[in-house]
């Protein structure tokens, strides 16, 4: 996508092939910063403290640690080493897992002095099919819109709500909630997008709104309590995120409140859908109980980092000092609350049915 004019990925292999290059999230919107991993251990922080996340995102970021990884210890011992360090990041998102073995298991076949060459390779492809995956989940999911449109007499804009960022800095480009937004607004559809500012971390706020800026999508930022009121008065058509895990069954797991969201769209008759690549169904995990939450620490809500009138990013506490937090990242979303699932192959029901109808091949044997 566009940063000031200039075309971006969210991840990108630096021409010397010695770093990979990243934007750090943490400093948006206020400060575009790129930073340079050298190693894996480099990316595995990165993960961790969301210099980089979402899960499309998460999985690329993995795999050129992996590569990086082969630059300093190509040996068995010095790969599997780093897959696990890379492996403990963060629990949730299944892109990660995916990611990893599909590294670990090309890379572990072959001799020493080609697993340079081959992660390298390996890891550029699962970024351009990332980028190919959420095209796609646009081009599909922007009919949903038009539908919309076309329904309202092509005579009013199509309200969307968003929550947390499912944009192009979740992927490698494009997004998975956002490719359909971007895909109408590129064909003259007029959207217009109510963002979660998501806490506790702000990414709606941060990066969504930010995202929107920069491609001229009208959009206004709301708290994320408001959505249940906009429904109420219909001021939403159509409710989309993105997941970091989908279970077999149709059930998902995002960012923590779309549980919330879900049952207020259920309640308003407003069409609930979640843009679903691939490779973040998880067809081990039978239903969304079995998808581990992850738990980040309590000064994400205890204390929020913004920009002062004198341009300085600062980070301040806003809860009393003896107070303590809880801070789930996700929460599941069951099946039934759910419209349907936008994958690069077509919109399925949240169903096992509906999700092995898109994947037949996975009917028949496990995700590796």
């Amino acid at each position: 996508m566009q940063v000031n004019g200039t075309p971006y990925r969210s991840i990108w292999l630096e021409d010397d092939e010695k770093s990979v290059g990243i934007i750090d999230q943490t400093r948006l919107p206020h400060d575009f910063l790129k930073v340079y991993l050298k190693t894996a251990a480099d990316a595995a922080v990165a993960i961790q403290t969301m210099q980089v996340r979402g899960a499309p995102l998460i999985g690329a970021t993995a795999a050129w640690g992996i590569y990086l990884a082969t630059r300093e210890d190509p040996t068995d011992t010095g790969l599997r080493a780093s897959c696990e360090n890379l492996l403990s990041t963060r629990p949730t998102a299944v892109n990660l897992i995916w990611a990893i073995k599909r590294m670990k298991k090309r890379l572990l076949s072959l001799p020493l002095n080609k697993r340079k060459q081959e992660a390298k390779l390996l890891a550029q492809k699962i970024c351009d099919e990332d980028i190919e995956i959420c095209h796609a989940i646009g081009n599909w999911g922007v009919n949903i819109i038009r539908d919309i449109w076309e329904t309202k007499g092509k005579s009013s804009t199509v309200n969307i709500l968003t929550h947390c960022n499912a944009g192009w800095l979740a992927t490698v480009d494009w997004g998975t909630a956002t490719a359909p937004i971007y895909a109408a607004n590129e064909r003259g559809i007029p959207v217009h997008v109510w963002v979660d500012e998501t806490r506790p971390r702000n990414q709606g706020a941060a990066l969504t709104a930010w995202e929107f800026a920069s491609h001229s999508v009208p959009h206004t930022l709301v708290v994320d309590n408001a959505g249940g009121h906009l429904m109420q008065r219909g001021k939403i058509d159509l409710l989309i995120t993105g997941a970091d895990r989908a279970a077999e069954n149709g059930d998902i797991a995002n960012k923590v409140g779309t549980y919330l969201k879900a049952l207020a769209a259920a309640d308003n008759h407003v069409p609930f859908y979640v843009g679903l690549p691939g490779p973040t169904i998880d067809w081990t995990c039978q239903s969304g109980n079995k998808i581990p939450i992850e738990e980040r620490g309590a000064d994400e809500v205890l204390r929020i980092t913004g920009q002062t009138k004198r341009g300085l990013i600062e980070t301040v506490n806003i809860a009393p000092k003896t107070t303590q937090a809880a801070n789930p990242a996700f929460d599941v979303t069951p099946a039934k609350l759910i419209t349907g699932l936008i994958t690069e192959r077509g919109i399925c029901t949240a169903s096992r049915e509906g999700l092995k109808s898109l994947y037949p091949e996975k009917a028949k044997s496990p995700q590796t």
